[in-house]
């Protein structure tokens, strides 16, 4: 039965062009329905509901809004597109509908050619395909659904937007794909690739390879050796390599850093209705290689020296790249919680960050997150379209404080998640996964115990610089001083006559981007400017 496309609009001719264009362009793959009202809209959706159909979209004219929160109790994982007249102004139906998370796109009517229409409507269908379970099996995993270790396997294969599906060894199908792969079921969790080569209990490297890119270096002597591949550094990875310098872009893991496990990124420039961070940094990934940039994943850096008018970082597996500048975009590492026992559950029920892979096992389940932050806020309203509840556990009282407006909004209307103000986690109980949280409620001075299939904790970060020697200055949290900084709090740190570059460190020709920089700005707009600027004082660092 072929996903359906419900068009509501009260404007009959309207409705009808609308219907014909569509079951022209798309009816092959999916059925195109109307309806003239949010009652007959609702109407036919309960029909649907009850015959086991599924829905892709709703387009929506503003007159019939009032189908939207409805149609959304009924099919949550369909995207809802507010169709509105041309009207700019902050009054405009479209503004509220998207804040509030009414609506996930908006079409402006009227539309100034039947293209720019049915490209942003395969936009929105193809976001709709990307979420449900794939018919393609580029990855067939053969796990027990509770392994720990499957935490790392969907998160690598989220960041990379790759189709996989896991089957318990238990079944035909995982018996079968064992059998076939010559491995038995004592040394799971098994990667089978689509042409049949297995990886067993595959590291990050071995990932990395299954997925075809590259965990060794080729450029042991290079300009630029960025060190970190988030939003700064990947950027940076953009820039220097478009503009001629030889570069080498390290990762101890794979591209993103944080930005890349956030399920929507809002307010990034360019992307009105969001645009998802792992995607946002797969498409930097292939710029910055198409660039030139020789990227390196699986490589994690453990030292930085220098000798004389090179700066050579050291890799954990003995290897060494020499460069003439480097650019230090680690990020930071999320924070620990510290409540006793929940360490044993990380990747059994507890993650650090938005483990946007786990989202589908989810479903109907009750979820706890922990943070007041963007981060935080991006991923309940992500994880509030598969669970039953979500709950946002916050030490102070407002989300004001430290989100921002439209996920403050958003978070208010939508109904399945909750904010527990004045609140903190202080137990939780589970054997093999996590069962259940006692929750303390300062303001009362109470606890409850409540049960839990699963805590994200977000709760702000700590600057991954343990590696880096001690020439390089950093504040009492170990955030990289840059520029200026150096003078005010570091000055003696600083050996030459000349004043530190823009973000440059204490360490001559080594420069900071990003998080990972005393006083930076949380957000991915600003991690990239960092990381273009960072370019530009290379350059006339390079240029002395």
């Amino acid at each position: 039965m072929a996903p359906v496309i419900l068009v509501v609009d009260h404007d009959a001719g309207s409705r009808h062009v609308l219907l014909d264009d569509l079951t022209r362009r798309l009816g092959e793959a999916f059925t195109v329905k109307g309806a003239r009202s949010p009652e007959e809209a609702c109407d036919a959706l309960k029909d649907m509901d009850r015959a086991g159909e599924s829905v892709a979209l709703l387009m929506v004219d503003d007159a019939c809004a009032d189908v939207l929160p409805r149609a959304h109790e009924l099919y949550p994982s369909a995207k809802r597109v507010l169709m509105v007249d041309r009207d700019y102004t902050s009054t405009s139906p479209a503004v509220q509908a998207i804040a509030l998370g009414y609506a996930d796109y908006h079409l402006v009517r009227p539309w100034t050619n039947d293209e720019t229409m049915h490209r942003a409507v395969s936009e929105f269908l193809s976001s709709w395909t990307e979420e449900q379970e794939p018919t393609f099996e580029l990855f067939r995993v053969v796990a027990e659904m509770d392994d720990p270790r499957m935490l790392r396997l969907r998160d690598v294969m989220a960041r990379f937007n790759l189709p996989f599906v896991v089957h318990p060894p238990g079944e035909e199908t995982g018996r079968r794909l064992l059998r076939e792969a010559g491995v038995d079921a004592s040394r799971l969790p098994v990667v089978i690739r689509y042409d049949g080569r297995a990886y067993v209990d595959p590291g990050v490297p071995d990932l990395a390879c299954a997925i075809g890119v590259s965990v060794e270096n080729d450029l042991e002597v290079c300009d630029v050796a960025i060190v970190g591949a988030g939003s700064a550094g990947l950027t940076a990875a953009v820039y220097a390599a478009s503009e001629g310098l030889d570069t080498v872009l390290l990762e101890r893991a794979f591209s993103g850093g944080q930005a890349g496990t956030s399920p929507m990124i809002r307010n990034y420039p360019g992307f009105p209705h969001g645009i998802a961070g792992g995607y946002l940094m797969e498409r930097t990934c292939e710029q910055a290689w198409l660039m030139g940039a020789h990227i390196v994943f699986a490589q994690q850096a453990v030292g930085l020296e220098d000798r004389g008018d090179r700066r050579v970082v050291r890799m954990v597996d003995g290897t060494e790249v020499s460069a003439r500048a480097v650019l230090i975009s680690t990020g930071v590492d999320w924070r620990r919680l510290g409540v006793p026992g929940l360490e044993a559950l990380v990747g059994s029920g507890v993650f650090y960050g938005m483990a946007v892979g786990e989202s589908r096992a989810m479903r109907d389940q009750d979820v706890f997150i922990v943070g007041a932050g963007n981060s935080a806020g991006q991923g309940a309203l992500h994880l509030a379209k598969h669970a039953r509840t979500v709950t946002l556990v916050v030490r102070g009282d407002s989300l004001a404080k430290s989100a921002s407006t439209y996920l403050v909004r958003a978070i208010e209307s939508t109904p399945n998640i909750v904010v527990r103000r004045r609140t903190e986690v202080a137990g939780c109980e589970g054997g093999d996964r996590l069962r259940s949280l006692t929750l303390a409620d300062r303001a009362a001075g109470t606890t409850e115990r409540v049960p839990a299939a699963a805590l994200f904790i977000m709760i702000g970060g700590e600057p991954h610089t343990e590696w880096l020697p001690d020439g390089i200055a950093g504040d009492e949290h170990g955030y990289l001083l840059t520029g200026r900084e150096i003078y005010d709090r570091a000055p003696s740190r600083w050996p030459l006559d000349r004043d530190p570059m823009p973000l440059e460190t204490s360490m001559p020709g080594v420069f900071a981007a990003g998080d990972v920089r005393k006083d930076s700005i949380k957000r991915v707009a600003s991690a990239v400017g960092e990381g273009a600027t960072a370019v530009r004082s290379v350059h006339e660092y390079l240029a002395l």
